[in-house]
């Protein structure tokens, strides 16, 4: 080990992208959260996590429930660590809203991890133990926000046979507008988000989705941001979700009118995002989507942002 301390940050991100449900994922530069990870020369085998920042009294510092303890404690007992590991984990990115958050504290200790240590682990088993971190928010593994968050870009999750990651680098001239609603999530939000989704869809609704979501690869492939917002629209998952948002219909409806290309839900909600074509219409669109979840009785905060890079580390000692 050559390193006493490493600090990494992970960004928040987006996914499903409409029809991209479990598949998409964009990394967000909206927020990031940062993960330190100190190794005392003790090996006590202890793991002590400190939580920081706005989202802090809402995340536990128990390892068995936290995102970015579950992680280190997983690869401890991988790669045989004993040390005594004092982790302090720096929420920035709001908890339950839709934003990666979990998945953004698992990333960032996955790295800081690896780079303390100089383990040298290869990106797709980095998104195996980050992933096991959300088992902690949503009760099972997912990848679509771990990887988006690691990788940056968009990002295709293809999980038959075998996990595999593509990553396309979007467009420049993407931008995106978050609406983050002050809204009370109950716990297990995604859980509960993936309870009110139909068991059986109709085929015609496979293949409106099936079309959307080729239709935004090939626009990121492209790197045309007109064609990715003209795929943004998913009739599979989004009619049963919306009805979690108060809201929703009218903050879609003002976004587009303001010059919003496409708008979805961002993850599992309820925060809402809006694609654009530079930022030229940001700030009026982030007006209206505000507005528009004052009609849902909800304040919001709103947040301009390009798409990350993903994951890095930020200092070493």
């Amino acid at each position: 080990m050559e390193h006493r301390q490493v600090t990494a940050t992970a960004p928040s991100s987006t996914a499903n992208l409409g029809p991209g449900f479990d598949v998409f994922g964009l990394s967000l530069e909206a927020f990031e959260d940062k993960v330190t990870i100190n190794a005392r020369s003790e090996q006590s085998e202890q793991i002590v996590i400190k939580v920081l920042g706005e989202g802090s009294s809402s995340i536990s510092a128990k390892v068995e429930y936290n995102c970015a303890g579950v992680v280190v404690r997983q690869m401890s007992k991988d790669f045989g660590v004993k040390n005594h590991l004092d982790i302090t984990l720096e929420k920035n990115i709001p908890a339950g809203m839709g934003l990666g958050s979990s998945a953004a504290s698992a990333v960032a200790a996955a790295m800081a991890f690896n780079r303390l240590f100089d383990l040298g682990i290869e990106a797709n088993r980095l998104l195996e133990y980050a992933a096991e971190g959300e088992v902690i928010s949503a009760g099972t593994k997912h990848f679509d926000n771990v990887s988006a968050s690691l990788l940056g870009g968009f990002v295709l999750v293809r999980t038959y046979p075998r996990i595999e990651f593509i990553k396309v680098d979007a467009p420049r001239d993407l931008f995106t507008v978050v609406a983050v609603p002050s809204l009370k999530v109950p716990e297990k939000k995604t859980e509960l988000a993936r309870r009110v989704l139909p068991k059986q869809v109709p085929l015609k609704n496979v293949v409106h989705n099936v079309s959307n979501a080729s239709t935004i690869v090939a626009g990121f492939l492209l790197k045309d941001v007109e064609m990715i917002s003209k795929g943004i629209d998913d009739l599979v998952v989004e009619p049963y979700r919306k009805k979690l948002i108060p809201g929703y219909d009218a903050v879609k409806r003002n976004a587009l009118h303001s010059g919003a290309l496409a708008v979805t839900i961002s993850g599992a909600g309820p925060s809402i995002i809006s694609f654009l074509k530079n930022r030229k219409n940001a700030k009026q669109v982030a007006t209206s989507m505000s507005e528009g979840f004052k009609e849902g009785k909800l304040e919001c905060r709103t947040f301009e942002c390009r798409i990350s890079k993903g994951a890095r580390i930020v200092s070493t000692t």
